[in-house]
């Protein structure tokens, strides 16, 4: 039996990017990268050149996703679609913790060097420490790492675990997040902090979508007041002006259609991002916390009016094209119906001067009768002249007379037949 060349790319695709168990204290440091060039090339150099200095194997080059450990750090390193993501986690305790949680990240120990030239523009920079819930003051880590004042809490995995969040920046530029693990597994620990890293990182990702379609509502908003100009324009539009009306119809729809294929494919993807997001929060399994709001009540009322505008503006875009769509279709389904009426009326005067060549055809066929007969009745002249001298003929002049009736209907006669028998054919 021959495998199909896809056979196993397709079958370990469900095995791509697996959660890792993780046992806290942990410290985790995620950053995402958007592509500046719209090259993953950059990113790939970018890590081979991390491995190389630790003389640790290098990925292929179909490789998109790799977790390795680098001494004082384990990185993983996830390339997607439009971004890469890059995760480093680092073990620490519960002394180092509760002293200056603040200052205890994963990417402390990370050649600071090689961190700041990540190819690409970052999108999400966040701080997650994983922690145990049991003989630990975290009521104070949480004062100390996040606002108060925009706390966000959740107990998580049926109660089993605790998620503190304020979705803030802090002064060092990235936001933070701290789990208290409680009884959950090491691979529960693994799945929720890939979920919770995952939550933030398609959120940045949904909201690209938010200041294209800021940049559509004007354009759209331009382009509706111009179809709406054109529209009563054409109820009272003359023949002359449908050719003008018809030019700057399809102008609009080149405008029109240009905004909708370089919005499209942004709007697409944040409504993708955005179902990521609720299926996400929704795999964490949380509840609420007496007294804080939940991660999904934040969702819900912060990133719903974004995700309404991206939808407000994809529909309104697909309307307007199809209401551009209509109006071209009526405007020259009213030139169409005007060219045939004008056809109609052509070929009506082109009957009427066939008939009258026609009727020129039938005065110049008597006067080709007086013509023909004229220069017959000279040669017959001639003839009975010479007729007179040879004792033929005593009178030229009624020999002439009397054959001219006859040269008169025969002339006719063939004229006739030669007419009658071209237009039978």
């Amino acid at each position: 039996m021959k495998d199909h060349a896809l056979r196993h790319i397709l079958h370990n695709e469900v095995h791509a990017r697996p959660p890792e168990p993780i046992v806290g204290p942990m410290a985790i440091s995620h950053l995402v990268m958007l592509y500046a060039d719209s090259s993953k090339q950059s990113s790939r150099n970018h890590l081979q050149q991390l491995l190389s200095s630790h003389q640790l194997p290098l990925p292929d080059s179909e490789t998109n996703h790799i977790s390795v450990d680098i001494g004082m750090f384990r990185l993983r390193w996830e390339l997607h679609t439009e971004f890469t993501s890059w995760t480093f986690m680092r073990a620490c305790n519960d002394k180092m913790l509760e002293s200056n949680a603040r200052a205890q990240t994963a990417i402390e120990e990370v050649p600071q060097k090689w961190l700041e030239n990540l190819p690409g523009e970052t999108l999400s920079k966040i701080h997650l420490w994983l922690i145990p819930s049991k003989g630990f003051a975290h009521h104070s880590v949480v004062a100390e790492v996040l606002y108060e004042d925009s706390l966000v809490a959740s107990t998580l995995a049926d109660g089993h675990g605790e998620v503190y969040t304020d979705f803030q920046i802090h002064p060092d530029g990235f936001s933070r997040m701290l789990l208290l693990a409680g009884s959950i597994t090491a691979r529960r620990q693994g799945r929720l902090v890939q979920q919770l890293l995952e939550i933030e990182t398609y959120r940045m990702a949904a909201l690209l979508g938010l200041p294209a379609a800021r940049s559509a509502g004007s354009v759209l908003l331009d382009a509706e007041k111009e179809l709406a100009e054109l529209a009563k324009s054409i109820q009272s539009a003359s023949v002359q002006d449908e050719a003008s009306l018809l030019d700057r119809l399809t102008r609009l729809a080149g405008m029109v259609e240009g905004q909708y294929a370089s919005t499209h494919s942004r709007f697409s993807a944040s409504k993708a991002y955005f179902e990521l997001v609720d299926r996400r929060i929704g795999d964490i399994a949380e509840s609420r916390i007496q007294g804080l709001q939940t991660i999904a009540d934040f969702m819900d009322r912060r990133l719903t009016p974004a995700r309404s505008t991206c939808e407000w503006a994809s529909r309104r875009q697909t309307a307007l094209s199809e209401r551009v769509s209509r109006m071209s279709n009526l405007l020259r389904t009213r030139v169409t119906f005007e060219q045939q009426q004008n056809s109609q009326l052509f070929l009506s005067n082109m009957n009427k001067r066939q008939g009258l060549q026609l009727q020129l055809q039938a005065t110049v066929e008597g006067l080709s009768v007086a013509a023909i007969t004229y220069y017959i009745m000279g040669l017959i002249d001639h003839l009975t002249r010479a007729g007179e001298k040879l004792g033929w003929i005593h009178s030229p002049e009624l020999a002439s007379a009397i054959s001219l009736p006859f040269v008169v209907a025969m002339v006719w006669w063939a004229i006739h037949r030669i007419h009658k028998r071209v237009f039978k054919n």
